[in-house]
């Protein structure tokens, strides 16, 4: 793999990332499927998989908040950026820092709603599960965003 390839955060992380957001939409996909054919054939409805579709939408948009960031394919304003030179410089580094720090807390305050799920036994409404199966992603993918940000940070923000 080459240094152009790294910069870029293409590797092991990046290929996991992006297969994992693919098996997501194709589950999601699925799901959705199944849930339309079963209610056009029948009178039946699958509205317990509208939790497990929640959870797999959330997980796909993390890890591609993640892999978005890593290859500098995120939402970026730029106007006043690409005008002035100092804000060249500055603009990614505090994009960056402003990103960690909201990751940073939405990782906090996420994995203090799953421990609060799991210490309380909530269970999810449809399927009964407990569900700190379902919140526990928040945190474990928010801490990814904030441990890629890092090394974005690491690297001069580019």
């Amino acid at each position: 793999m080459n240094s152009n390839n790294d910069k870029r955060g293409e590797g092991r992380l990046a290929s996991f990332e992006r297969a994992l957001m693919a098996v997501s939409m194709g589950a999601l996909c699925l799901l959705t499927m199944a849930n339309v054919l079963v209610r056009y054939f029948t009178d039946i409805s699958f509205a317990f998989t509208e939790e497990i579709s929640i959870v797999l939408m959330v997980v796909m948009t993390l890890v591609g908040a993640s892999h978005a960031f890593t290859t500098r394919h995120h939402i970026a304003i730029l106007y006043f950026a690409e005008r002035w030179a100092v804000l060249r410089r500055i603009a990614p580094r505090f994009a960056a820092a402003c990103s960690l720090l909201m990751f940073g807390l939405l990782t906090f305050y996420g994995a203090r709603m799953a421990w609060d799920d799991y210490d309380f036994e909530v269970t999810s409404p449809s399927l009964g599960v407990p569900q700190w199966w379902y919140t526990i992603w928040l945190p474990i993918l928010s801490l990814l965003i904030v441990l890629r940000l890092i090394g974005l940070l690491r690297r001069g923000g580019r």
